[in-house]
């Protein structure tokens, strides 16, 4: 077998390991927050952080451009001047969780990507949004890391290889997204 097809069958292993039953609740915890003017935060290191920025970007214009009802995300992945003055001035574990004070209220959601689960930054958000009544969302790889069990709702996409893990992620975050883009869309047509 080639390496593409390899690939493919991996992905699509990993694919089949997506409990879309836990991304149906997610998408009511965003249906809610939406409907409620509650804020979503989302984040997550390197390729993470990448699908954190993706999937801010899709909710803001994609799920909410000529909507009635819009959703208030965002990303505390893209503040890089924020990130660099708390990692270099104090330590990097507080970079999340630092901007959660400034902007998280009770009942909003945060959603932490965590291939290995066990990123300090992300579960000290986690931590943080827990202690102040926010809903708090996992997606994890492997096996769930302290994430895991630190989230309130955790998709686990329980397979080795990283890039798998993410591109997973990845495909629960469109379905999230396109829940709204499509489905909501065509409901109200």
């Amino acid at each position: 077998m080639n390496f593409p097809e390899m690939y493919k069958k991996e992905l699509l292993d990993a694919i089949e390991k997506i409990d879309t039953g836990k991304v149906n609740q997610i998408i009511d915890w965003f249906r809610e927050a939406r409907d409620e003017g509650r804020t979503v935060f989302v984040c997550g290191n390197g390729g993470s952080a990448s699908t954190a920025s993706h999937f801010a970007c899709d909710m803001v214009k994609g799920a909410s451009y000529k909507r009635d009802k819009r959703f208030r995300i965002m990303a505390l992945t893209d503040s890089l001047p924020t990130l660099t003055a708390y990692s270099n001035d104090v330590t990097y574990d507080i970079v999340f969780s630092e901007q959660l004070k400034n902007f998280a209220k009770p009942g909003d959601l945060v959603m932490a990507i965590s291939g290995s689960g066990n990123s300090p930054n992300v579960l000290r958000a986690i931590e943080y949004a827990n202690s102040i009544g926010c809903k708090t969302v996992g997606l994890t790889g492997r096996d769930g890391g302290q994430l895991g069990s630190l989230a309130q709702l955790n998709v686990q996409v329980a397979v080795p290889h990283m890039g798998r893990i993410e591109d997973a992620h990845m495909i629960i975050c469109h379905m999230i997204g396109y829940y709204f883009m499509d489905t909501e869309m065509a409901a109200t047509a």
